[in-house]
């Protein structure tokens, strides 16, 4: 395996992504008391919650068991995006991106969970009444690293 040469160039994406996610949480833990809200925009506030399941709070109201299940999840996406990096041609600039914003976002609620058993949510966005559920900086990079990956299935292979 030769860093160079393999989509792991891309890895200070990852790193930079994973720092920038733990320091803003620990600055909204440091900064706030849990369920404090700091309006930023009319559509758009930092409140400070504990996310005990997974996306849009899938079985947070288990009974604790559902920590150590995400928690292996989120090992085991770390491991096979860190692999697939390593195995992908630096020339794929895209998937190699896609990769690395997976592996930091999995790796950021990695941590959470295993320290603290919950994920330190902060981002709310609504409308009016409704608001979306809270998510944070490691959520962001997956949903971005997953429509890179979208779209560079939808790019041509070429014939070698």
């Amino acid at each position: 395996m030769n860093i160079k040469n393999s989509g792991l160039i891309w890895l200070w994406l990852t790193i930079l992504v994973l720092v920038i996610d733990q320091i803003s949480k620990q600055y909204v833990t440091n900064t706030m008391a849990l369920y404090d809200s700091i309006a930023v925009l009319p559509f758009f506030s930092i409140t400070y919650v504990h996310n005990l399941g997974a996306a849009f709070s899938f079985l947070a109201d288990q009974g604790g068991w559902q920590r150590w299940f995400f928690t292996l999840i989120a090992l085991t996406a770390s491991i096979v995006f860190a692999v697939w990096l390593a195995k992908t041609p630096k020339e794929n600039k895209q998937l190699s991106i896609s990769l690395a914003l997976l592996l930091a976002g999995a790796m950021g609620n990695l941590i959470d969970r295993a320290l603290f058993g919950y994920v330190i949510d902060f981002l709310d966005f609504y409308v009016g009444s409704y608001h979306w559920p809270a998510f944070n900086i490691a959520d962001s990079s997956i949903f971005i690293g997953a429509i890179f990956m979208v779209l560079d299935s939808f790019k041509k292979e070429t014939a070698i």
